[in-house]
């Protein structure tokens, strides 16, 4: 459906660079990456918005790099949602079929079937400044998905909302797309709507896509550092392998594969174990370690540790941290299963 090939755009002090991905009919891409990463502007050159300075954007084979926005058969879901002030909800949301000059009670028909999936029923004779933010996103979505549009454009459209609010909305996203069958391409920082709604996933680091691929694919194997740090592998660590064994600053570690000469792995904090004893379970890597640092999160705590000359970082919740008496300067056991270690 929609081919991006060799996009690149210099824009200020920032540069997207050699950008070229497809999205399948059917599929929910999404483009994850940090602030800063450059997702708003590639997803602007796909809109029309801006042109590209190099490189060619394709629906359905058809070249629309030089097509305005309301020639190229999207649908652009902006942060801000752009719902109009002054017009009702039910106006803004007939907003396109009336410049497609569809009859009035075909209009009608289509406001009202939309508003009742998305369950904005009640809110049509409203304006949009009397709406909450989950109400004024539900509202943009019906604007978008009432043309029919052949593919749907969202930039970080459950950004602006409360945890709980975002949280029913992703929810309430994967039933819309099941009912409605329609393609989206959804540019995000959140990890939750990538693993939530994501068919595939591409990695968006300094104006680059660096990697592609299913979403579980990507998660747990990251194709280079960079990636494995964004998605939160905070534990890198470099030694010398040799078959199975890691040898890295005092420890030996067990691979889940066999490697020879000098690399890095890393692993997640959260599949870190701290106990008091060195119990015996299936994590194979077992260390004593000594507590640097403790940062409480709400209900999770990061410990920092060090094993040998190895800095670690593990997750463990709030009751655990008491029952435990963790503190700086603590003594205890970290342990890891080989098959949690990612090798680069």
């Amino acid at each position: 459906m929609l081919e991006v090939r060799s996009l690149s755009k210099n824009w200020k002090e920032f540069s997207l660079r050699k950008i070229s991905f497809d999205v399948r009919k059917g599929e929910y891409f999404i483009i994850l990456g940090p602030s800063g990463a450059g997702k708003t502007l590639l997803l602007e050159l796909i809109a029309g918005i801006y042109e590209p300075d190099e490189g060619r954007i394709l629906m359905d084979g058809k070249d629309i790099t030089g097509l305005p926005p309301e020639r190229r058969g999207l649908a652009y879901i902006p942060q801000n949602y752009a719902l109009f002030p002054n017009m009702r909800v039910f106006d803004n949301i007939a907003f396109g079929l009336k410049l497609r000059k569809l009859p009035k009670a075909e209009i009608e028909k289509k406001v009202k079937e939309i508003a009742e999936i998305l369950d904005i029923s009640h809110l049509l004779h409203r304006k949009p400044g009397t709406l909450s933010g989950g109400e004024s996103q539900r509202v943009a979505i019906a604007r978008a998905l009432v043309i029919e549009p052949e593919l749907l454009l969202l930039d970080e459209p459950f950004a602006n909302l409360d945890v709980q609010t975002r949280g029913r909305l992703i929810s309430e996203m994967k039933i819309w797309r099941e009912d409605l069958g329609f393609t989206a391409l959804h540019v995000t920082h959140s990890f939750e709507e990538a693993v939530s709604l994501g068919t595939r996933v591409g990695i968006m680091l300094d104006g680059r896509l660096v990697q592609i691929g299913g979403v579980r694919e990507v998660f747990s194997r990251p194709a280079s550092e960079a990636v494995a740090k964004f998605l939160g592998f905070e534990n890198i660590i470099e030694g010398t392998a040799s078959g199975r064994v890691l040898k890295a600053n005092g420890l030996k570690i067990e691979l889940p594969v066999e490697a020879e000469g000098r690399i890095r792995v890393g692993i997640r904090p959260e599949d870190i174990i701290l106990s008091l004893n060195p119990v015996r379970t299936s994590a194979r890597n077992v260390f004593r370690a000594e507590v640097e640092a403790v940062e409480e999160l709400g209900p999770l705590v990061r410990v920092q540790l060090k094993s040998g000359g190895v800095e670690l970082r593990a997750f463990i919740t709030r009751s655990s941290m008491l029952e435990m008496g963790i503190r700086k300067g603590k003594e205890l056991y970290v342990g890891f299963k080989a098959s949690a270690l990612h090798v680069f």
